[in-house]
């Protein structure tokens, strides 16, 4: 009998399954969400830059598979606008415990809340994974059968993959080998048909492994879906709460979104440490409450009027002043009398007009600012809010804003914040943070200050300064100094707002306070922030 021969044409056909499972085996991805080259640009640089995230990575990759590709999916559903998932039979079966738990946190009901914030900003997506990082941790340990099935089951389909291309292969030397009447040699036709065999008993296997991949997910899905839950609630309070601090401190989203990562971080951990994060409830009040006096301030009320007095302000000129002008002859004396500032003007009791040159604010850094009050709140606490807000104040009328830092004589630290330029974070908590212990004078810090207005007028002309005097304690001024604070005064313009934490003896009748002042309140509850309401309806 002769050699039993097969059609290269049947082979084909036999083999045509096995063909077509080489030609799509390489579709399977291993990240659940669709990425382009750009996202991928910036988890790899934000990667980079994160020792958090880079160390995250090293101690979950130690104990389980794939977790670069999971941190890559949770950063993305973050950080993309719109994050699209792949369908679960786009993926790779050793990558579907990741994606069920990818799944699971975009469906979280936090997770809009949480997307808000971290959408287009590659920081807060980052502080998300890192926020979610402990919630990772158990998840990935509860899942480990799950994942060790999906593991065996990507390896039973590599083998049905190595099996179809064993397959193609034999197909390809038996073509090699058949006549010119399309018939193959039986050796050739036996190694295909053995090459089917094969393939045939791998993809059994990988069927298998499958649906024992999917019964152990299906029973690790509500232990995933409660996990994601939780992580995603965690990270939306994590990131609520920096944004929150950021927003107390006056950091723009806008500035941050320009911060280097690196120090971005560092602002956040500065922020988030020490008597700073202590502040930052106290400051946001502080804020809020003078965004709201803003909004009701008079820019020149005339108030109550109480009389007569002379000065030059032509808006309140009596009418009888205004009669002469009806006479040629007097028209000189008019002029003369508005140029010495002697006319006669209706008096007025009520919003004095708001000022045109810098907000300086002296801050008192004696020793005994550093006493605590209720809820815990310092004196330094208090002052300190108090200053970032006239700092917010200025800024929004386009005024400079000095913060002057005084405790003894020897002992001023002067902070200058231009009003034709953004306040820098890094300068603001400078300010903040600064202390300089000791006792307490009044003359240096209000001599500088009147210094810089005179500074400022004789560069832009401009006259009518704020100064802010915010002090626990009383002490004495010279007479000499005195009179040069009054001629200054007259000479600039300027006003004194005296605010005094501290008990009446300091601000009483005849007290340094109460004789330096043109206004002056006393604050003896400092978890109240409106005791200073009217300071930010006329500066």
């Amino acid at each position: 009998m002769g050699e039993q021969r097969s059609s290269i044409d049947a082979l084909a056909v036999r083999s045509g399954p096995w063909l077509a499972r080489t030609a799509t085996a390489a579709e399977r991805n291993t990240t659940a969400v669709v990425a382009g080259p750009f996202d991928r640009v910036v988890w790899r640089e934000v990667y980079e830059q994160s020792a958090g995230l880079r160390e995250l990575a090293a101690e979950l990759g130690s104990r389980h598979a794939h977790t670069d590709d999971l941190l890559t999916d949770v950063f993305l559903a973050a950080y993309q606008a719109a994050p699209r998932l792949r369908e679960a039979t786009a993926m790779a079966p050793s990558r579907l415990v990741n994606h069920q738990v990818v799944t699971s946190l975009v469906r979280s009901p936090d997770f809009a809340g949480l997307h808000r914030e971290t959408a287009g900003d590659a920081y807060a997506a980052a502080l998300a994974v890192l926020a979610q990082s402990s919630v990772l941790r158990g998840l990935l340990e509860r899942s480990r059968d799950a994942r060790d099935r999906a593991g065996q089951a990507e390896a039973a389909r590599q083998n049905a993959v190595a099996a179809a291309t064993a397959v193609s292969e034999a197909v390809r030397r038996a073509a090699d080998e058949a006549g010119t009447d399309g018939t193959v040699p039986a050796p050739a036709a036996d190694a295909v048909r053995r090459a089917i065999q094969a393939g045939e008993a791998a993809e059994a296997t990988a069927r298998q492994e499958t649906r024992a991949a999917a019964q152990a997910l299906a029973a690790a899905l509500p232990g995933i879906r409660a996990a994601a839950r939780n992580a995603t609630a965690s990270a939306a309070e994590a990131v609520r709460q920096e944004a929150a601090l950021m927003r107390a401190w006056g950091v723009g989203a806008g500035e941050l979104e320009r911060m280097p990562f690196d120090e971005r971080a560092r602002l956040a951990e500065r922020l988030r440490s020490g008597r700073l994060a202590r502040w930052a409830e106290l400051i946001g009040r502080f804020r809020q409450m003078a965004g709201g006096e803003r909004a009701r301030k008079v820019e020149n009320a005339t108030g109550e009027l109480v009389g007569v007095t002379l000065g030059d302000d032509l808006s309140r000129v009596v009418p009888s002043e205004l009669a002469v002008l009806g006479l040629p002859a007097l028209r000189a004396v008019f002029a003369a009398r508005y140029a010495a500032g002697e006319l006669m003007l209706y008096d007025s009791r009520g919003e004095q007009t708001t000022g045109q040159g810098a907000v300086i604010a002296c801050v008192d850094t004696s020793h005994s600012m550093y006493a605590e009050g209720p809820g815990g709140i310092t004196r330094e606490a208090w002052s300190k809010a108090c200053a970032l807000a006239l700092l917010d104040q200025a800024r929004h009328a386009g005024r400079d804003f000095v913060g002057i830092l005084f405790s003894a004589a020897d002992k001023i630290r002067v902070f200058r914040f231009p009003g034709d330029r953004p306040a820098g974070v890094t300068e603001v908590l400078d300010f903040v943070e600064t202390f300089l212990g000791g006792g307490t004078d009044f003359q240096r810090p209000l001599g500088t200050a009147a210094a810089l207005l005179e500074e400022e007028f004789d560069d832009t002309a401009r006259r009518r300064g704020d100064i802010v005097l915010i002090t626990d304690d009383a002490c004495e001024v010279t007479e000499q100094w005195v009179r040069g604070w009054n001629d200054a005064k007259r000479r600039l313009g300027f006003r004194l707002f005296g605010v005094a934490i501290t008990g009446p003896d300091a601000t009483g009748t005849g007290s340094v306070l109460e004789a330096l002042c043109d206004n002056l309140r006393t604050i003896d509850d400092l978890t109240d922030v409106h005791a200073t309401a009217d300071l930010f309806r006329v500066i």
